[in-house]
């Protein structure tokens, strides 16, 4: 049997390692930390290898490979959507992300990225919307109660300040979820009996369901003046959850557009649709939301360098607080030229 060098070890954060690291620190602080990491290298964003993700789509789902890198690391998430999946008691995504330093091109970090995907994804959602929302904002409508809708929640209240939420699920059973997981943490919840209903006097709505579609959540006249659209659900091509009509009247902000033309709302918009990218607004080169009246438009389909800096922050936290096991992984001869010697040599 081999004992690998500590060359050789990577960290790798489990499961049950990140589950340990949010607990201990606490959600709010995870997430609001979170935000910041990426509002910090949204401001820094030229300095980013910027690549549309490599899906391999299929009738049922999607695999995907989200890679970018800052010239000093880089970093890759493996993540699925599965719509279907959860008949079979499955998730819907599952995620898994590795960090790299470019010097010697060696792995320093693995991880779980199932719950940090969701994490990092709502502390995004919520660190736009401080730029774009209404000011003042204390109602949030929260249309699809699935995996993702906790996180939101608690992100807007973090973040935005949110002190209630409206729900809404076709499925009734996600929003009692909802509800049980959400008591006690300072939110004011509403269920609703309709998007029509979640909408009502809310001034950001979160869109977040996951069928494998073009689906119209919410139509043109559900969508009053002022409000801000968090749109997050539609994320790969032919799923949206917008009418197309609300795109009109919205100002649209986007990650990466080259990605989000493909995949997000504006999927349904010619390709010269004029859009704003979030890291130009966060950088103070453009200007977010202009008046009290203007609908606002997030159009959400996630981006690798919002994975980088989760990798980042897993990678300093997660090691500095010891939630880390590690994994013989980098072959390591004593001679680096001498790898069949290594095989050969040997004892099983």
């Amino acid at each position: 049997m081999s004992v690998a060098s500590e060359k050789a070890l990577v960290p790798f954060v489990s499961v049950d390692n990140m589950m340990r690291l949010v607990r201990s620190f606490g959600i709010e602080r995870v997430l609001t930390d979170l935000a910041s990491e990426i509002e910090a290298d949204f401001k820094r964003w030229p300095l980013f290898d910027k690549i549309s993700r490599v899906g391999s789509h299929s009738d049922v789902g999607v695999i995907e490979l989200m890679p970018t890198s800052d010239g000093e690391m880089y970093g890759f998430k493996y993540v699925n959507g599965h719509p279907k999946n959860t008949i079979n008691g499955l998730q819907t995504v599952t995620a898994f992300g590795l960090l790299a330093d470019v010097e010697s091109g060696y792995p320093i970090l693995l991880t779980e990225m199932t719950l940090l995907t969701a994490l990092r994804t709502a502390a995004t959602s919520a660190i736009v919307a401080k730029y774009l929302m209404p000011k003042n904002s204390t109602i949030m409508a929260m249309i699809g109660n699935g995996a993702q809708s906790e996180f939101q929640c608690i992100a807007f209240k973090a973040i935005c300040g949110i002190t209630s939420i409206r729900l809404y699920d076709t499925d009734f059973s996600a929003t009692k979820k909802v509800t049980q997981n959400l008591q006690g943490r300072g939110l004011d919840l509403v269920v609703c009996n309709s998007a029509e209903d979640a909408v009502s006097g809310a001034q950001i709505i979160t869109t977040c369901t996951a069928d494998k579609k073009c689906a119209t959540i919410l139509t043109d006249n559900m969508v009053g003046s002022g409000v801000h659209i968090n749109a997050i659900g539609g994320d790969c091509p032919g799923k949206t959850e917008l009418h197309r009509d609300i795109l009109f009247r919205s100002e649209i902000f986007v990650e990466h557009p080259a990605q989000t033309r493909i995949e997000g709302e504006i999927q349904q918009l010619d390709a010269d649709h004029p859009v704003t990218e979030v890291w130009e607004v966060m950088a103070g080169n453009k200007r977010g939301r202009s008046n009290a009246s203007q609908i606002t438009l997030f159009d959400s389909v996630g981006f690798a360098i919002e994975d980088f800096s989760a990798l980042k922050y897993i990678f300093k936290n997660a090691l500095s607080a010891k939630f880390y096991d590690y994994l013989d992984l980098i072959a390591d001869p004593n001679d680096p030229r001498d790898l069949f010697g290594m095989l050969e040599r040997f004892k099983a």
